[in-house]
C-alpha cells in the first residue's frame, strides 16, 4: 500500500468537470496520507514539479494524453526509470487505464492508487525520441482523432467514433510498407491501407479495441495493417472490429514483435491521442519494463 508522500499534477486549465474528479480524487489521498498538489500550465512548469518528485510517486490526473506528457518529460530527461507514477483518469477516452483495469471512477481510482504498488510496463520509443505509452495508430484513425478533437467538449467519448465515420468517407487509405522486426508484414504495391496500429494497450478511442490481446507488461508489441480501403470492406471491418473479430479478416494482418517501421505515403500518427504532423518514415520500438505505475496487484 502507498503511504508515502503523493506529488499531484494537474492542468491548471482544466475544465469544470475535470476539476471536479480531481477534488474527489483528492479527498480519497489526502484520507491516506500527505499530498502536495500541483497544477501545471507549462513543460517548463511539469520540469520543475519533476524536480521535486524524487522519493514520492507522481500521480498524473488526466487523460492519455496527460499520461504521454508526464512520461515523455520524464524519459527525455533520464528521470523515468526511477520514478513511480500514478494515474487518476480523467481524459475522454482513458484507454490505458481501461487497459490495465484502472477503475474510471475518480474516488474508486484513488482508492486503486493507494492500495496500489508499482508495476514495471513497457514503452514504445520512436526514432524521434518520442514515446508511446498505450497505442499509435497512423492513417484513417490519427485523422478521425483530428476530426474528433472538435467534437469532445459535446460528445465526449462518442467523438471518435463519429470522427471516424466523417473522416471514412473522405479518406481513400494510403501507400505504406509495414516491417516488424526486420521482416515485410504489408507492402505498398499490395494496395494501400486504411490504417496502422502499434498497440502496447489494447484498446485506442474510448475504448475500441484495436489489439485485443495487447499487454502492457508482456514485453512484444502487438502491430495491426488493416488493408478494408474500398466502401463495402470498410463497413464490414468496422463491424467486425465492434465485435472484436477484425484480426480474423483477410484484409487485417497482425503480427507481435518488437520494433515496427511504416513508411511510404506521408501519414498522421497519433500517439496516445497526441497528433503528429504526417510523416513519411517512423519507427517505434519497444522498450520492456521501462517505467513504474502503481497498480492494484
Amino acid at each position: 500500500m502507498t503511504t508515502r508522500e503523493l506529488l499531484v499534477v494537474a492542468d491548471a486549465e482544466a475544465s469544470p468537470a475535470r476539476r471536479r474528479g480531481l477534488e474527489t480524487a483528492l479527498e480519497v489521498l489526502r484520507a491516506a496520507g500527505p499530498v502536495e498538489v500541483v497544477r501545471t500550465r507549462s513543460l517548463a512548469e511539469l520540469d520543475a514539479a519533476a524536480d521535486t518528485s524524487p522519493g514520492r510517486p507522481l500521480v498524473v490526473c488526466g487523460g492519455d494524453g496527460g499520461l504521454h506528457c508526464v512520461v515523455a518529460r520524464l524519459w527525455r530527461r533520464g528521470l523515468l526509470d526511477d520514478a513511480v507514477v500514478g494515474l487518476i483518469p480523467l481524459g475522454t477516452g482513458n484507454d490505458l487505464a481501461r487497459g490495465l483495469g484502472i477503475p474510471l471512477d475518480p474516488a474508486d481510482a484513488a482508492a486503486a492508487l493507494v492500495a496500489g504498488e508499482p508495476h514495471r510496463l513497457d514503452l514504445l520509443v520512436d526514432d524521434d525520441d518520442g514515446v508511446v505509452v498505450n497505442a499509435v495508430h497512423a492513417g484513417l484513425g490519427a485523422r478521425a482523432a483530428t476530426v474528433a478533437s472538435g467534437m469532445k467538449q459535446h460528445l465526449g467519448p462518442l467523438a471518435y467514433p463519429v470522427g471516424a465515420l466523417v473522416a471514412g468517407v473522405c479518406e481513400q487509405g494510403w501507400a505504406l510498407d509495414v516491417e516488424v522486426d526486420g521482416r515485410p508484414l504489408v507492402a505498398r504495391d499490395d494496395g494501400p491501407l486504411l490504417m496502422v496500429g502499434a498497440c502496447n494497450g489494447p484498446s485506442i478511442g474510448g475504448g475500441t479495441h484495436l489489439c485485443p490481446g495487447a499487454d502492457s507488461g508482456d514485453g512484444v508489441l502487438d502491430v495491426v495493417a488493416v488493408a478494408a480501403t474500398g466502401p463495402a470492406a470498410r463497413v464490414a471491418f468496422s463491424a467486425a472490429l465492434l465485435r472484436g473479430t477484425h484480426l480474423d479478416r483477410a484484409d487485417v494482418h497482425h503480427v507481435r514483435g518488437h520494433e515496427v517501421i511504416i513508411s511510404g505515403d506521408p501519414v498522421p500518427h497519433n500517439a496516445d491521442g497526441e497528433l503528429s504532423d504526417e510523416v513519411a518514415r517512423r519507427s517505434y520500438r519497444l522498450v520492456p519494463a521501462a517505467w513504474s505505475l502503481l497498480l492494484a496487484a
